[in-house]
């Protein structure tokens, strides 16, 4: 006779199995369309609620087409597509009359679930309306859908005043206001704060766009000034501190408002800075545990002597990178510049080793030109590539130098997605998933030991470039490439010019153009070296 105690732990681990399982099956959302409630699936992930994206899709009436090999699925409605990639942050809304192409950027990644991609809600309903020219309103607390009597004209959603246009006359729309904002007679109504892997994100919620938001650490608080806004009352009390936050103060000081964050050990930096998709107000604060892979670098002099680069093409083998008007690849261009700029400091710069990511046409998955440039123990790490736009030819011309944050403008965010997208190469794409939600944005602080070392290399190169480079300068431009966030030094991203373009495509891959380009990037890696020394030498 088996004893009592086997049964209970039979049964304990019938509990657990059964927990397990349930924890994996996709709930129901409730969809109010046509007069008829329908259904859609969904899971939740960190208190947020992600919906299949092809359930969602048939129950608008429309249409999907799902790669498995790309995990990339297209709602297709009558005038519009909508694709979203599974663990990417990146939606491309395309008209389907005209051609024209929206590249956005959601705050969280996508999921990828039983062969489906599942959307963030709160995030992307907004997108959905513009596809299916339909009003739709999430109601986040009672999991319900409403399809409303007002049909949304996307032409004119994304035509209107208060949008943002590029220089190729498209325009990123500003997201509709949420229930929570519209219902609420304060500037400022909510307060999140929520810990991540790496760090603390605090969200300061807002109707209002605020210009100014100067903060600062001083004697364990975090301080953030606000002026000439309202704020709900009690909105401190109801915010819930969590990772790096013990408790939450709000103070009016000389009319304007004071929130104070007392701090628990454990932390280091911060940064504020406002939300690309709303009025809000992000602040991240980063883990001391991190300053392990960001030590500064004047803490022990000789071990930064400025005595290795490494030089990165960026593509290659099986991944061509883009295509230009004459079919010449990126992949190419890279490698040839690459290669005459390593001969050149070798030739003179004797005391500089140069280390290549790769130097023949071969695939080197990102996260290994990263791991490559830090056993080498180097000191700088450029990653060449050539930019290059859907229409061809296009007039758009220009090198473009790139520093390590999240994307602030919607040609940042469709550069970084196109560069970004080489992990549907590799074997093991899903290595980046955490680097595709707000982690990223914590992510990319680990470089702040460097930032000012990144800054100035930019900024010589820019200066340089102007004087040397037939190409003209569009200047330096702040995206989130997984490339520079695997390499621990001082880094950059140059975009070269514009395949896309006839006159930068021919000059990409003439000997002269590469070679002009490479003396640039050397000239500027000399000056930058002297700045180096000096600051080694000064103390930093």
């Amino acid at each position: 006779m088996k004893s009592l105690s086997f049964y209970l732990y039979i049964f304990l681990l019938l509990i657990t199995l059964t927990s397990v399982g349930y924890s994996q099956r996709a709930l129901k959302l409730s969809v109010s369309v046509d007069g008829e409630t329908k259904h859609v699936s969904y899971v939740s992930k960190n208190g947020a609620v992600y919906t299949s994206a092809k359930e969602l899709a048939l129950v608008l009436s429309g249409n999907y087409y799902y790669s498995p090999e790309s995990a990339k699925l297209e709602l297709k409605f009558p005038n519009y597509t909508l694709k979203f990639t599974a663990r990417n942050q990146f939606v491309i809304l395309t008209s389907k009359s005209t051609k024209e192409k929206y590249v956005y950027q959601l705050p969280v990644s996508t999921m990828l679930f039983k062969g489906d991609v599942y959307i963030p809600a709160k995030y992307s309903m907004f997108y959905i309306n513009l596809a299916a020219e339909k009003e739709i309103l999430f109601d986040d607390v009672k999991k319900h859908l409403t399809v409303t009597d007002n049909p949304i004209n996307t032409i004119t959603a994304l035509t209107r005043p208060n949008v943002v246009s590029t220089k190729d006359n498209k325009v990123a729309p500003t997201p509709t206001k949420t229930p929570e904002a519209i219902n609420s007679k304060y500037d400022i109504y909510g307060l999140e704060v929520s810990e991540k892997t790496n760090g603390t994100l605090i969200r300061i919620k807002s109707k209002k766009q605020m210009p100014k938001y100067p903060s600062s650490i001083k004697d364990d608080k975090l301080y953030l000034f606000l002026s000439g806004v309202s704020v709900k009352p009690g909105l401190e009390k109801e915010a819930k501190p969590e990772g790096l936050i013990k408790s939450i103060y709000r103070r009016q000081v000389s009319g304007n408002v004071q929130f104070e964050f007392d701090l628990k050990q454990g932390y280091s930096v911060h940064e504020t800075f406002n939300d690309d998709q709303s009025n809000d107000l992000f602040i991240t604060i980063h883990n001391e545990k991190l300053k392990t892979t960001t030590t500064d670098i004047t803490d022990d002099k000789a071990k930064w002597l400025f005595d290795t680069i490494v030089i990165d093409p960026g593509h290659g083998g099986k991944d061509p990178g883009a295509i230009g008007v004459g079919k010449v690849k990126e992949k190419d261009i890279n490698l040839d510049v690459g290669l005459k700029l390593g001969e050149i400091i070798k030739k003179k710069m004797p005391g500089v080793k140069v280390i290549y990511t790769r130097d023949d046409d071969t695939f080197i998955e990102l996260y290994k030109r990263g791991k490559i440039a830090n056993e080498a123990d180097g000191k700088l790490f450029i990653s060449l590539h050539c930019n290059s736009l859907a229409k061809k030819p296009s007039p758009a011309s220009g090198f473009e130098v790139y520093l390590l944050r999240p994307g602030r403008t919607k040609e940042a965010i469709a550069i970084a997605e196109f560069e970004n997208n080489v992990i549907q190469y590799e074997d093991k794409p899903d290595r980046y998933q955490k680097l595709t939600d707000e982690n990223f944005i914590l992510v990319s602080m680990a470089h702040s030991s460097y930032m000012r070392y990144s800054e100035k290399f930019s900024d010589i190169l820019n200066k340089t470039w102007k004087s040397n480079v037939k190409i003209p300068s569009r200047g330096i431009k702040q995206a989130g490439f997984f490339v520079l966030v695997g390499a621990s030094m001082p880094s950059v991203l140059v975009e070269m010019g514009f395949l896309s373009n006839r006159e930068d495509e021919k000059y990409l891959n003439s000997s002269r153009g590469q070679s002009e380009i490479a003396n640039a990037i050397f000239d500027s890696v000399f000056e930058y070296r002297k700045f180096y020394n000096e600051t080694m030498q000064d103390g930093g």
